[in-house]
C-alpha cells in the first residue's frame, strides 16, 4: 500500500498532479482543497495517499492532510459512493462543512453538490451520522456553503486555478449567477473576475 508521496511537483491541475519520486512520476487524483494547498510546480510536495484497486484499474488519490484522506475513505465506504463522487464532495465542501451537514442532516447542502441527489444525500446521513465522531470535535463554524450550478462550480475551479481564494471565488460566482443564471462557465468566470478586480 502506498501511504504517502514526497517529491518534486512536476505538474499540477485542478484535479490531478504528477509527483516525481526517485525518477518515477506518480499521477495522483486530488480534490480541490488539496490543489489549493499545493506549492508551485517544480517545488517539493508531500501528499498522503489512498490506493484504490479495481479489477482493471489502480488509481492513486492524494490529500493535503490525513484528515481529508480519512474522510475520503469513510465516504467510499457508503453504498453507491465511489472514489470520483467522494473526491467531488471534498472538492465542494471542506471536511468541517461536510461534517456539519451530516450532523445537522442538512439535505439541502448535500444535494447542492453536483452528483448528489436526494436519495444519496439521505444515505450519506444515515450511514455516516455515527461514523463522523472523530471529526466532530474539530468542527469549525465556516458559515453556510454557497450553492452553485454545475457551471458555477466549474467557474469557481477556474478562478482558484488563477490563484483566487475559494471563498472570494464562490462569492463572486454566486453574484454573477444572480445576474446571469444560465451563463456558461467561461462567461461566469469572466464576469466574476471583473467583479473581483473592481
Amino acid at each position: 500500500m502506498i501511504g504517502s508521496l514526497r517529491g518534486r511537483l512536476s505538474r499540477k491541475s485542478i484535479d490531478e498532479v504528477t509527483v516525481e519520486v526517485g525518477g518515477i512520476g506518480w499521477r495522483v487524483s486530488i480534490p480541490l482543497s488539496t490543489y489549493e494547498a499545493l506549492p508551485a510546480e517544480g517545488e517539493e510536495a508531500a501528499l498522503v495517499t489512498h490506493l484504490h484497486v479495481r479489477e482493471d484499474e489502480l488509481t492513486l488519490y492524494g490529500f493535503a492532510s490525513a484528515r481529508e484522506r480519512r474522510l475520503f475513505e469513510i465516504l467510499i465506504g457508503v453504498s453507491g459512493v465511489g472514489p470520483r463522487l467522494a473526491l467531488h464532495v471534498l472538492s465542494r465542501l471542506t471536511p468541517d462543512r461536510f461534517v456539519a451537514a451530516i450532523r445537522r442532516q442538512d439535505l439541502a447542502t448535500l444535494t447542492g453538490i453536483s452528483g448528489v441527489g436526494r436519495k444519496t444525500a439521505e444515505r450519506l446521513v444515515l450511514e455516516l451520522k455515527d461514523k463522523i465522531g472523530e471529526f466532530a470535535e474539530i468542527e469549525a463554524e465556516e458559515g453556510e456553503p454557497v450553492r452553485l450550478t454545475t457551471s458555477g462550480e466549474d467557474a469557481v475551479k477556474a478562478l482558484i486555478a488563477l490563484g483566487i481564494g475559494r471563498t472570494a471565488a464562490e462569492r463572486a460566482v454566486q453574484a454573477s449567477l444572480a445576474d446571469a443564471p444560465d451563463a456558461a462557465a467561461a462567461d461566469l468566470t469572466r464576469r466574476a473576475l471583473s467583479t473581483i478586480r473592481e
